[in-house]
């Protein structure tokens, strides 16, 4: 995998196992890096969000970042309570493609891939086509990735889901950034450069997606952890 795509696919932490003990891990991990306002407001969001089964790591880490930043209290709180409404529409598209119990890797996934403009229903479509050997944390990364670097969420389905269905290897998902990126410094805009991809998975050979076997329970090495 190359370089840069390495720094936007970022490794996804574990969840903390439930209310109380998130509120004690949340005060621990923020004390001396934002303001109080802060820490209390998030300690209040990560308990709400353990306790529906999602992962609080994604949450202190959007406010250990706004307090690096120098970023104004509120501004941080309204990030990071906008990053756990995301989850929680990411937990519902997944259960509808049929992840019914969804780790912390896939629901983050999931939550990116939102934010980068993806809808709840692509977020769905591409979890039910990512069957092993496809993961749907990284497909739905990808995907993030794709819509983050200006691809239109359309494309950006509609490209990861041929390329599954042409039989494309994971790691071939996994490069589709940086073909992108690729395409953009010869001049192609996001978008052009996905369709010529596009196109050349729907012409170049491939095995075909495997069948019969429940999204998401079955994981491979995930190739873009270090």
């Amino acid at each position: 995998m190359k370089a840069p795509l390495l720094a936007v696919l970022v490794v996804v932490a574990a969840a903390s196992p439930g209310g109380l003990p998130a509120q004690v891990d949340v005060a621990a991990r923020l004390q001396g890096r934002v303001p109080p306002a802060v820490a209390r407001a998030v300690q209040d969001l990560a308990a709400g969000t353990a306790v529906r089964g999602l992962p609080v790591e994604p949450l202190i880490q959007k406010a250990i970042e706004g307090g690096a930043k120098h970023v104004p209290a509120d501004r941080v709180i309204a990030a990071v309570r906008a990053l756990a409404v995301r989850m929680d529409e990411a937990a519902g598209a997944l259960r509808e493609g049929g992840i019914q119990s969804p780790g912390a890797d896939v629901v983050e996934g999931g939550a990116y891939a939102l934010n980068a403009g993806l809808s709840a229903r692509q977020v769905r479509d591409l979890v039910r086509v990512s069957r092993p050997p496809y993961d749907a944390a990284l497909t739905l990364r990808v995907a993030a990735t794709l819509a983050a670097l200006g691809v239109p969420a359309k494309k950006t389905a509609d490209l990861v889901q041929d390329m599954i269905k042409a039989g494309r290897s994971p790691s071939e998902l996994l490069d589709l950034p940086s073909e992108v990126q690729a395409g953009v410094a010869r001049g192609a805009t996001p978008a052009q450069a996905a369709s010529g991809l596009a196109q050349a998975a729907a012409h170049a050979p491939g095995t075909g997606p495997p069948h019969d076997v429940p999204p998401g329970q079955a994981k491979p090495p995930n190739p873009h952890k270090p």
